[in-house]
C-alpha cells in the first residue's frame, strides 16, 4: 500500500459553526457527553468511575433481546416463574400472551421490571443466562468498567456502569433501528395497556431521540438521552444528578454549539487512482465509500492521508476495496474510509502477440 502526502494531504482548520459556549458544569456525580458518529467525548466529569445505574439499565436488556430476536412479533406467553419482580411494572399476568414487540415498548418506555424478567427468561431461560449474555455483549462494546446481574437494573453490589460505558452502549442502541425508534416514541397503545415514555425530554430538546431514564435512592437520578441537529447526533450521560432535565439541555447544547460536525468527505469523492493489472483499463479511480464527519471546535486541526493499494489485479467489479483515506488529530487517527474502485475491469481479452509481431513492435516504437 502506498501513502499519498503533498496535495493530497490537507489541512482541515475549521471554524464552529456558533460561537462557542462555555463549558458547563452539571449536577451529577459522573456525566459524559459524546458525539454518536465518531465516538468523541465532548464533555467528561469522572466518567469512568463505576455506579449503580438503575434503569438505564434496561437499554442492554433491550439491546440483546433484539438482536437475539428471529421476529419481534412472535408471541410470548408468560409464565408465572417470570413474574414477582419488585418496582415498577407493566402488570403483566400469568398466562397472558403478549408480543416480543410489546414487551420491549414496555420495558423501554413504562420500564417494566416484570417485561425485562419476561424477556430475559424468554430469551436466555433465565436471569442468570440472560445476564451472561448482558456481560458478553458489553466486553464487545468495549464497555470495561460495567457488570450486570439483572436485566432492570434493580441495586446490586455486582451490578454497575460508567457514563462513558452507558454512552458506548447507547451508540450502539442508535444503530439498533428497533431500539432507537422505541426509544424516541412518546407514547403507543398496545392491545388495552397504554405506555408512555418517562423521558421529558422528547418534548422538552428539541431534536431529542431518546433514551432512558432510571431512579433508585441508592443510584439517584440516572439518565441518557440523545439529541440530533443539523446531522448531527449527540449522547449525554449523568449518573445521580438531581438535576437531570435541564443538566442534559445544557450539555447538549454546549456540544452542538461547541463541536459541530464537519464533513470531512462525501461518498463518491475521488482521492486518487490505482493501476490496473491485466486489462485493458491502465488505472481506476479510487472514491470514498461513504461520508465521513467529525466533531470540530474552533480552530481545531485535522491532517488527512490516502493510502492506496500499489495495484488491483483484473477482473474486479466497482465498490473493490483499493485503500483507505484517514485522518489525524495530533498524530491520532480519529476518523477513516475505505476507499474503493469506482468502476469495475474485465480481463484483457487480446490474442497475445507473435514473437514477429513483438519483434516488430519494439523496433517501431524504438525508431
Amino acid at each position: 500500500m502506498r501513502k499519498l502526502t503533498g496535495a493530497l494531504a490537507v489541512m482541515l482548520a475549521l471554524a464552529a459553526l456558533c460561537p462557542p459556549a462555555e463549558a458547563v458544569d452539571t449536577h451529577a456525580s459522573c456525566a459524559v457527553l459524546m458525539d454518536a458518529e465518531s465516538g468523541r467525548v465532548l464533555y467528561e466529569q469522572d466518567a469512568h468511575r463505576p455506579r449503580l445505574i438503575a434503569s438505564i439499565t434496561k437499554l442492554m436488556t433491550a439491546l440483546v433481546a433484539a438482536e437475539r430476536a428471529e421476529d419481534l412479533d412472535q408471541v410470548v406467553c408468560v409464565r408465572g416463574e417470570w413474574l414477582g419482580s419488585e418496582g415498577s411494572s407493566i402488570y403483566l399476568k400469568a398466562g397472558e400472551e403478549i408480543t416480543l414487540r410489546g414487551l420491549l415498548y414496555g420495558l423501554l418506555l413504562q420500564s417494566g421490571n416484570d417485561a425485562a424478567m419476561v424477556l430475559a427468561c424468554h430469551t436466555a431461560g433465565s436471569e442468570e443466562g440472560f445476564a451472561e449474555l448482558m456481560n458478553q455483549r458489553a466486553a464487545e462494546l468495549g464497555m470495561k468498567n460495567s457488570h450486570f446481574v439483572n436485566p432492570s437494573g434493580l441495586n446490586h453490589d455486582d451490578h454497575y456502569s460508567t457514563a462513558y460505558d452507558m454512552a458506548l452502549l447507547a451508540r450502539a442502541c442508535l444503530k439498533n433501528q428497533t431500539v432507537a425508534d422505541i426509544c424516541a416514541t412518546p407514547s403507543i397503545t398496545i392491545g388495552t395497556r397504554t405506555f408512555v415514555n418517562h423521558n421529558k425530554l422528547l418534548t422538552r430538546y428539541q431534536g431529542c431521540v431518546g433514551m432512558k431514564t432510571g431512579f433508585t435512592e441508592k443510584a439517584g437520578r440516572t439518565l441518557v438521552s440523545a439529541a440530533t441537529r443539523e446531522g448531527q447526533t449527540l449522547i449525554c450521560v449523568t449518573l445521580n444528578d438531581g438535576d437531570d432535565w435541564n443538566d442534559h439541555c445544557r450539555l447538549l447544547d454546549y456540544g452542538f454549539e461547541t463541536f459541530p460536525r464537519q464533513v470531512l468527505c462525501r461518498q463518491g469523492e475521488v482521492l486518487g487512482s490505482v493501476a490496473v493489472e491485466g486489462s485493458l483499463i491502465p488505472t481506476v479511480a479510487a472514491v470514498t465509500a461513504g461520508e465521513v464527519g467529525y466533531p470540530l471546535k474552533a480552530g481545531e486541526k485535522l491532517t488527512m492521508e490516502v493510502e492506496l493499494d500499489g495495484s488491483a489485479a483484473a477482473p474486479f467489479a466497482a465498490g473493490q476495496p483499493v485503500g483507505e483515506a484517514v485522518w489525524r488529530k495530533a498524530g491520532e487517527i480519529v476518523a477513516r474510509v475505505p476507499l474503493a474502485a469506482q468502476n469495475g475491469a474485465g480481463w484483457d481479452v487480446r490474442e497475445p502477440l507473435s514473437f514477429w509481431e513483438r519483434l516488430w513492435a519494439e523496433l517501431h516504437g524504438a525508431a
